[in-house]
């Protein structure tokens, strides 16, 4: 375009200033949860009960939701509450099938009601509720297909959805924070596990969606935390089992290690913290650079 056409074009008088933002804090506020209850699926075991334990020493009170017995989980729980209690704060643990919607709309009035008379609502929810299943696609049976999407797509959505009515309801900007994972953008070498790749690929459109239809009209962000290989119980299990499943995942670790729980307990908070403010319908993958060799 010539100079003198530049002169032509229709500017404003003058550009608007930028709001305050929820970001425009000290950096210790922006990681912080305090005044807020943090909801966590999967909060009973592994990575679900170690974020739990982060959202404490965010400042925030926590409510765990796991299927898990509570005899199975009564030790570790009774710990994050001691913990909550030695800060001012409270924890609490609820036996749940997230895929039964009724049974998880009753636990969420419950949390939301304890919630309240704590004077600290319902601010955040993790998603991290999820199953695993190494079988070859040829021998996989449609039941347990259908059971991994189930629980770690269907279980996803509907933690979301009832955290959304909750947030909507009482004009909250809320943080929804889905647990994926590096595997629903890659492939996983030495692994046959066809159907949670597809299942963490769909959970990660999934939170993109809801973000585009929650975001705009009532200020609440969905985004994803996707991990690469991690040990855990379930982990531990099959790398005794197949060690050489642990040479092939070393090979792709550019930090020499495979990663642990506790790496993701800073990356949880800042998605639910006003830290992100501005961040929604992304992805955060921690995965000690797996997927860079791609």
């Amino acid at each position: 375009m010539a100079p003198a056409a530049l002169a032509d074009l229709a500017l404003p008088n003058e550009i608007p200033e930028v709001k305050e933002t929820e970001a425009n804090q000290t950096v210790p506020n922006l990681f912080s949860l305090r005044g807020g209850t943090t909801l966590v699926t999967g909060g009973g075991r592994g990575l679900g009960l170690e974020l739990a334990h982060a959202v404490i020493e965010a400042g925030g009170c926590v409510a765990c939701v796991d299927i898990l017995p509570h005899e199975v989980v009564e030790k570790d729980i009774a710990a994050l509450k001691s913990k909550a209690k030695l800060a001012g704060l409270y924890a609490s643990y609820d036996r749940v099938d997230i895929t039964n919607e009724p049974e998880l709309e009753a636990v969420y009035a419950s949390v939301i009601s304890a919630a309240k008379e704590q004077r600290k609502p319902l601010q955040g929810v993790i998603a991290c509720a999820g199953i695993q299943q190494i079988t070859e696609a040829v021998d996989y049976n449609v039941p347990d297909f259908n059971r991994m999407f189930n629980v770690n797509v269907t279980g996803a959505f509907l933690t979301a959805k009832h955290a959304a009515r909750e947030f909507i309801a009482t004009g909250t900007k809320g943080s929804i924070v889905m647990i994926a994972s590096m595997s629903g953008r890659i492939t996983n070498r030495s692994l046959k596990c066809s159907a949670y790749n597809s299942s963490k690929a769909a959970v990660l459109q999934l939170s993109r969606s809801l973000a585009a239809e929650w975001g705009p009209q009532h200020g609440i962000r969905v985004n994803t935390l996707s991990p690469g290989y991690i040990r855990t119980a379930m982990t531990d299990k099959l790398l005794h089992d197949e060690p050489e499943v642990h040479e092939t995942w070393m090979r792709g670790a550019m930090l020499d290690r495979l990663g642990a729980p506790q790496d993701f307990k800073a990356p949880a908070i800042f998605l639910l913290a006003s830290g992100s403010a501005w961040m929604t319908a992304a992805d955060l993958t921690i995965d000690g650079g797996h997927t860079g060799w791609a």
